[in-house]
């Protein structure tokens, strides 16, 4: 990564995690999962078993929570139009602002989520597999996001439309996260190749969403 693109994730994470984003985004991860045992019942076995597909549901909600301003605030105050007439393609600065994003509120989401797991009885294998499917999927939820923010930017909307536009795309990398994790808890399926599918959306997502969210930001400059 150039300097400057270095220069635009880091900035998009420092302005995320100075705005709250991230504890916002943590706070809804924790709520999820604590709210959930209370609706289940105190079932071990069940929480344990349904435990993946809660993690994943509440880190794709707290993603895309955090998204809806991601170009907004460029577009409002003018450093939009800096951005497309750069030297740097825009997008790869799209990529390095969803890089940026993915710091401040995905990293924080799959560090905590094995203490999470821990509240819902997943066994320690399921939690590392939870976690690492969490930190190859998550990248691609923040880039479909990314995407649904550029196009409600230049659509001049955004808030929960952002979320309802973009979550018929995500449906691929949940099913795919929560096969992987949940063949480690109760088998027989295989880890190796919902995981490997996991990785190639996240790779498809990541030269797809640069494409797209530059064309929709090029749109809302005009």
């Amino acid at each position: 990564m150039t300097p400057a693109l270095a220069a635009i994730a880091g900035q998009t994470a420092r302005l995320t995690l100075k705005g709250g984003g991230a504890l916002v985004g943590l706070v809804f991860f924790l709520a999820v999962v604590v709210v959930v045992p209370f609706a289940v019942g105190p079932d071990l076995k069940l929480l344990a078993r349904i435990g993946p597909a809660v993690l994943w549901i509440g880190a794709l909600l707290a993603t895309l929570l955090n998204l809806n301003r991601l170009f907004r605030d460029d577009r409002e105050d003018g450093s939009l139009d800096l951005l497309i007439l750069s030297d740097v393609p825009l997008e790869l600065t799209v990529l390095a602002k969803c890089a940026g994003a993915w710091l401040a509120t995905g990293l924080p989401l799959v560090i905590v989520s094995p203490l999470l797991g821990l509240l819902l009885g997943i066994e320690p294998a399921g939690l590392g597999a939870t976690a690492l499917t969490l930190a190859v999927g998550t990248p691609a939820l923040t880039l479909i996001g990314a995407t649904g923010a550029a196009l409600m930017t230049a659509l001049a909307s955004g808030g929960l439309l952002v979320a309802v536009a973009v979550i018929p795309f995500t449906i691929p990398v949940l099913i795919f996260g929560v096969s992987a994790s949940y063949a480690v808890i109760a088998g027989p399926a295989p880890f190796m190749p919902p995981f490997v599918i996991l990785i190639a959306l996240t790779l498809v997502a990541a030269v797809i969403a640069p494409i797209a969210g530059a064309a929709a930001l090029r749109v809302a400059a005009e």
